[in-house]
């Protein structure tokens, strides 16, 4: 079973939609016991990211999450979710994150220059790093394949963990990992049939 945290911020049902597409068994759920009998997590997420922060904690549900990756447990953020992964955000202040992932969300402005809309909204295609093995989390699709973004903020200062990038001015963060924790910035379960490929790739790692 997959759990997909409710801690009030997410597109939680398209999610379960997705994974029962394709055959997979998840629960939408804020029980701690629900985490810990999971095989895998999803950690979702739409909107600011203090919010986010805020909700989370004051869910009770950081320490399951804490003990659930220190076990190995596959966890996977997705757009604010993955950026919730990281160790800070600089979105309309400073705010902590989990620090699964050592690196700082960023706006994307000052990097991609003018006369690009923000927030990015769109389909763009993923590159791969060169020099570095292929995720596994990308074992069912290919350089190139396009997938659906919506942001104003990026993961910077993480390139150790960069397992995907996408171009919108300049190469932004598409996708990160390190160890058992995994985070894309698009959104798989909007992604059509590459997004699908996606997540039946986590469903087997």
């Amino acid at each position: 079973m997959i759990a997909i945290v409710d801690y009030g911020v997410g597109n939680l049902f398209s999610l379960r939609s997705s994974f029962a597409y394709i055959g997979a068994d998840a629960e939408v759920t804020n029980d701690p016991k629900l985490i810990q009998k999971a095989e895998r997590i999803v950690l979702p997420g739409v909107g600011a990211f203090r919010d986010a922060a805020i909700k989370i904690r004051e869910s009770g549900l950081v320490d399951v999450l804490n003990e659930e990756v220190r076990g190995g447990k596959p966890l996977l953020g997705i757009c604010l979710g993955m950026q919730m992964l990281l160790t800070r955000s600089y979105e309309y202040g400073e705010y902590d994150g989990l620090d699964y992932i050592h690196g700082n969300v960023k706006p994307i402005a000052p990097v991609i220059g003018e006369g690009l809309k923000i927030p990015h909204i769109g389909w763009n295609a993923l590159h791969f790093p060169k020099g570095r093995a292929k995720s596994a989390l990308f074992k069912y699709i290919k350089e190139n394949d396009c997938v659906y973004f919506v942001h104003s903020y990026y993961a910077a200062d993480c390139e150790e963990a960069v397992i995907a990038t996408a171009e919108y001015g300049a190469e932004l963060t598409a996708a990160v990992e390190k160890g058992n924790v995994y985070g894309t910035q698009f959104h798989p379960e909007k992604s059509g049939e590459v997004g699908l490929n996606i997540l039946k790739a986590f469903c087997e790692i």
